[in-house]
C-alpha cells in the first residue's frame, strides 16, 4: 500500500463510517464536525419546497461579473465554494439515510458562452496585426486601383507546416526550411505595406493567418507544377523577395486581386494596340514588298523547292519506297513502325507499333539568370517538366505518325507546281498572306485547311477545308485546330451557300470543304500571279505542304532572324509579343486558327517595311511613283538593315 501525499485528506470519504481501509487517502470526520466547520446548523436541514425556492432563488440572484470589481468576485467565489460543500454535504447525507435532496442545481442548468469583449469600454490596446486582420477580412474597393475589389473571403486556419502532396520534391526538413524563409520575407514586405502611407494599403493588406496561406500555396504549387526543379524555384523566389521594395509587392498583390476577383475592366485601362504607321500608301507598300523578299538563291538552304524534282529523281523515290515495304520512323516517339496504305486485310489497321507515348513540346535547357553560374543544366520538357532521358512520354496517341521531307517524296504524292502567269496590269496590284494546317495520314504531313488574306488590309480571300489524299492517321487537333466535327459541318465549295454568317454549334465558321490538295491549290493560284507577294511565317512548309513554287516571297522567319541563326526560328507567338505585344495562338487544345496566323504574320511585315522605310529615309532614299530611289554618292547607307536593296544595287 502506498503511503498518501495528502491530497485528498480535505474530501470527505465516500464511504464514511463503512470505509474498511486501514489507510484511506479521503479524510474521516463526523459530520457534526464538518457542519460546525462549514458554519451549519448541526440539525440535518429537512427537504422542503420551501427550503429548495429559497435555495434556487439565491443562486439565481448570482450574476455574471460585467466589471473589475475584485471584491465582488472574491465574495462571489467564497458563495460558489459554500454552495458546493453544501450540495455535497446533502449528498452523502442522503446516502446515509437522513435526508434525500434534488440534483444540485448547477447539474441542470444551462451554460451560456462568455460574452465578446466590447472594445469601447476596453483599455487595453490594438496591435498593427489586429487591425490588418480587422481590414482585410472586409470588402474595400479604393477609387486609385482602376475598379479592384477585395472580395472578403473565410479563411480556414492552418499552421506553417508544408502541405502533404503524394510525390514531395524534398525532405519535410528541406520543405519547411525554404516555407519558413519565404513566410518571413512575405511578413516583411506586408510590414511595409502597413507602415506606409499609400491609400491603396487596405486592399494590399494580409493578417497572419493570409500570410501563412499565401506561403503554403505558394510552396504547394512550386512542389507539384515543378518537383524536378523544385529547389531552384524557390530558392529564386526567396531572392526575389529579399531585393523586392514596396512598389514591387504592391503590383504582385494588385496582380493576385485582379486574378481572383471577377471585376470589370475599366475601358481606359484595356490595353490599346500598336498602330503601325509605315508613311506609305496601300500600292507604295506592295511596292516597297520587293525590298524584302527572299533571294532566290538561297531558298534551298531554307528548306524552300525552288525547282520541281525530274521525272527520273521521282521515279528513283518511287522504287526507294516499295523498298521500304511502309516502314516509317514515327515523327513523335521516333520509334518504326509500318504503314499500310489501303488498310491491312487482316484487321483493318492502318499502322503497326500500337499506342504512340511521345512528349508534345521539345526539351530546353533551363538559363540560368545569374550570369556567373557556369553549370550545364539538363535539358527538360516543356509539357511536363521531366528530364530528357527520364520518361518515355507524357501523352498518348493512337497510333504512330510520319512526315516526309524530302522533296522528291513530295513529289511522289502530289508534284510540284510553279504559280501560272496571269494577265494583270503592270506592277503588283495585291499581296497575299498565306497560311496552312497541315495533319497526319498514311501519305506524311498532308495539307487539310488553307487560308489566304489580303494585305495590308488583312481581309479575307480564301479559307478552305481540304481533304486529303491519304487515310486519316491523325488531325493533329493541339496545332491545327481542325477537328473531326468541322469535316461533318462542312459544305462542299461549289455548293453555292454563303458560310461567311453560317458558324457552327462551337462559334467556330463554317467552312467549304474541297476534294483535294490539288484542287486548292488551283483556288489559290487564282489570286496570285509569279510577282504578286507572298507573304507568310515559315513559308517553306505551307508551300511544301500545298507544292507550289513561287519566286516572290516575303516570310517573316527571315526578317526577323533568331540570334543563333538557322536551323533555329523565333515562332510566331513570341515575334508578335516580343515586337507588337499581342497575344495570338491563346485557343490552347482548340488549336491554331490560319486566318490569325495569316493576319499576324503580315502585321509583322509591315512593321519591318515601318522601320526599314524609316532607316532608308535617313540615309537619304526618296520615293517617287512607286519606285525608291537611291541616296546620293556622298550618302552613307551603311545603317540600313537586312541588306534590303539588293534590287537597286543589281540595277
Amino acid at each position: 500500500m502506498f503511503s498518501s501525499i495528502g491530497l485528498f485528506q480535505q474530501v470527505q470519504c465516500p464511504e464514511q463510517s463503512h470505509c474498511s481501509l486501514s489507510n484511506c487517502i479521503f479524510a474521516h470526520h463526523s459530520p457534526s464536525a464538518v457542519q460546525a466547520a462549514e458554519g451549519l446548523p448541526l440539525t440535518p436541514p429537512i427537504p422542503s419546497s420551501s427550503h429548495d425556492d429559497a435555495l434556487d432563488q439565491d443562486r439565481l440572484r448570482k450574476r455574471r461579473r460585467l466589471g473589475n470589481d475584485n471584491e465582488n468576485a472574491t465574495e462571489r467565489d467564497i458563495s460558489g465554494s459554500n454552495a458546493q460543500k453544501r450540495d455535497h454535504l446533502a449528498f452523502q447525507q442522503g446516502r446515509a439515510g437522513t435526508a434525500v435532496l434534488k440534483p444540485p442545481f448547477t447539474a441542470s442548468r444551462e451554460i451560456s458562452p462568455p460574452p465578446l469583449r466590447s472594445s469601447k469600454g476596453s483599455t487595453s490596446q490594438h496591435t498593427p496585426a489586429q487591425d490588418r486582420t480587422a481590414i482585410s477580412l472586409k470588402s474595400t474597393k479604393d477609387p486609385n486601383l482602376n475598379g479592384l475589389t477585395a472580395p472578403a473571403k473565410k479563411v480556414v486556419e492552418e499552421f506553417l507546416n508544408p502541405r502533404m502532396i503524394p510525390k514531395p520534391p524534398a525532405s519535410h526538413a528541406v520543405r519547411m526550411q525554404l516555407l519558413t524563409m519565404v513566410h518571413e520575407q512575405m511578413v516583411r514586405l506586408n510590414e511595409e505595406v502597413w507602415q506606409s502611407q499609400d491609400p491603396s494599403k487596405s486592399i494590399l493588406l494580409l493578417n497572419s493567418q493570409e500570410l501563412i496561406l499565401e506561403a503554403l500555396d505558394e510552396e504547394e504549387k512550386v512542389a507539384k507544377q515543378s518537383p524536378a526543379v523544385y529547389l531552384n524555384i524557390v530558392k529564386l523566389r526567396i531572392t526575389k523577395l529579399r531585393k523586392m521594395q514596396l512598389a514591387g509587392w504592391k503590383e504582385e498583390r494588385l496582380k493576385q486581386i485582379a486574378r481572383r476577383t471577377p471585376v470589370e475592366v475599366p475601358t481606359e485601362a484595356v490595353k490599346t494596340l500598336k498602330v503601325i504607321e509605315t508613311g506609305l500608301t496601300t500600292s507604295e507598300e506592295i511596292a516597297f514588298l520587293s525590298k524584302l523578299s527572299a533571294r532566290q538563291s538561297q531558298l534551298t538552304k531554307y528548306g524552300y523547292v525552288p525547282i520541281a524534282p525530274s521525272d527520273k529523281e521521282v521515279a528513283k523515290a518511287r522504287e526507294g519506297v516499295e523498298a521500304a515495304q511502309g516502314w516509317e520512323e514515327c515523327d513523335r516517339c521516333k520509334s518504326r513502325f509500318q504503314v499500310f496504305a489501303g488498310r491491312r486485310e487482316e484487321d483493318g489497321a492502318l499502322t503497326s507499333g500500337g499506342q504512340c507515348t511521345y512528349h508534345p513540346a521539345k526539351p530546353r535547357r533551363p538559363i540560368s539568370k545569374d550570369k556567373a553560374d557556369k553549370i550545364v543544366k539538363e535539358s527538360i520538357y516543356a509539357c511536363c517538366n521531366e528530364s530528357v532521358g527520364q520518361s518515355s512520354g507524357c501523352t498518348a496517341a493512337p497510333t504512330h505518325v510520319f512526315k516526309v521531307s524530302d522533296p522528291k517524296r513530295l513529289a511522289l504524292v502530289m508534284p510540284f507546281k510553279e504559280t501560272p502567269p496571269k494577265l494583270l496590269t503592270p506592277g503588283p496590284n495585291i499581296a497575299v498572306c498565306f497560311d496552312c494546317e497541315m495533319g497526319y495520314t498514311t501519305m506524311g504531313l498532308e495539307l487539310i485547311r488553307l487560308t489566304a488574306t489580303s494585305w495590308p488590309n488583312g481581309e479575307e480571300l480564301l479559307d478552305v477545308l481540304v481533304r486529303p489524299l491519304g487515310e486519316v492517321l491523325d488531325l493533329n487537333s493541339r496545332f491545327s485546330g481542325v477537328f473531326p466535327k468541322d469535316y461533318a459541318d462542312a459544305i462542299p465549295y461549289n455548293s453555292g451557300l454563303d458560310t461567311s454568317q453560317a458558324p457552327n454549334a462551337d462559334g467556330k465558321p463554317q467552312l467549304r470543304l474541297v476534294d483535294s490538295p490539288a484542287a486548292a491549290r488551283d483556288l489559290l493560284f487564282g489570286l496570285l500571279t509569279p510577282e504578286t507577294p507572298l507573304i507568310g511565317h515559315a513559308l517553306d512548309n505551307d508551300l511544301n505542304a500545298a507544292r507550289i513554287i513561287h519566286p516572290s516571297i516575303v516570310d517573316s522567319v527571315l526578317l526577323y532572324p533568331h540570334p543563333r541563326g538557322l536551323p533555329i526560328r523565333f515562332g510566331l507567338k513570341v515575334l508578335m509579343k516580343k515586337h507588337l505585344d499581342r497575344d495570338i495562338q491563346t485557343g490552347g487544345a482548340q488549336g491554331h486558327d490560319s486566318k490569325e496566323d495569316a493576319q499576324a504574320a503580315g502585321d509583322l511585315v509591315r512593321l519591318k517595311v515601318a522601320e526599314t522605310w524609316k532607316a532608308m529615309k535617313r540615309d537619304g532614299w526618296t520615293m517617287r511613283d512607286r519606285e525608291f530611289l537611291p541616296p546620293l554618292p556622298n550618302v552613307s547607307t551603311t545603317n540600313v538593315p537586312f541588306g534590303a536593296y539588293a534590287a537597286q544595287t543589281k540595277g
